[in-house]
């Protein structure tokens, strides 16, 4: 499946914060996902994503690649946001499995993004199948122990208790997904060792909704330093996730 330059980068993407199976491999991309693994490589436009054919929806709703990302501009008298978008410009929000990101993104915290990569690994290697990331049943039946034994440290029982809830039934994330924004906030914040933060950030990688606005360090250090009347939400109704990517990529790169 060829996909066009315009507005995807996944280079960009892959160190975007996002998601942290998304590696390069070969002068491309490997990416492992839902399951799934494809591989993304440079051609001349775009690039090809070496798929069967019969996952192609699944990567085109992953990549998210049927939204129009040249109608999230950044307002032009905003010069910071501005730069910062010519900067991100190719990111995308990615449409991720909501336990993945839940679990991910417990893991996430208080670790920069390699050490993270490490963790989820470890955790796949020796309770995902094939490779893929680990099933909540596959989690929840592990010890405590173990869990710390994978790196996890002091988020191994929040893991654990997160994944237990989900295999019980106590936290159903498919029916989470019919719910509003604020409810769906909340009933993620039931889970062991979420906070608004985590919350966000599945809420805006997972189920896709674009007002989800994640404050991180990264984030937090921006808004103080170029927004320190506060950061327009409004402008941004329906798509302030999308300008929250961008900001983090900026930072991220120290570059304005």
């Amino acid at each position: 499946m060829f996909i066009r330059q315009k507005d995807f980068d996944p280079e960009k993407i892959a160190h975007s914060g996002q998601c942290f199976r998304m590696a390069a491999e070969d002068g491309g991309f490997r990416v492992r996902a839902l399951g799934r693994c494809a591989r993304l490589s440079p051609c001349p436009g775009g690039y090809m994503l070496d798929c069967p054919g019969e996952d192609e929806p699944l990567w085109r709703r992953y990549f998210d690649l049927d939204s129009d990302y040249g109608a999230f501009l950044p307002d032009p008298g905003d010069e910071y946001l501005c730069r910062a978008y010519d900067l991100a410009r190719g990111v995308r929000i990615l449409r991720q499995d909501p336990f993945e990101a839940l679990i991910t993104f417990i893991i996430s915290q208080r670790k920069n993004i390699p050490a993270i990569r490490m963790c989820v690994e470890k955790l796949c290697g020796e309770l995902g199948e094939e490779g893929n990331f680990p099933s909540p049943g596959a989690i929840a039946a592990c010890s405590e122990e173990r869990l710390r034994g994978m790196s996890l440290g002091y988020r191994a029982p929040y893991v654990l208790g997160t994944a237990r809830m989900v295999n019980e039934g106590e936290l159903d994330l498919e029916a989470c997904g019919a719910l509003d924004d604020q409810a769906l906030e909340q009933a993620l914040c039931r889970a062991p060792g979420v906070g608004v933060k985590v919350a966000k950030c599945v809420m805006l990688f997972a189920y896709h909704r674009l007002d989800a606005f994640p404050v991180d360090v990264w984030i937090d250090r921006t808004l103080k330093e170029k927004y320190p009347q506060g950061f327009d939400m409004e402008r941004y109704r329906g798509y302030a996730g999308v300008m929250q990517q961008y900001l983090f990529f900026a930072a991220k790169k120290g570059c304005l």
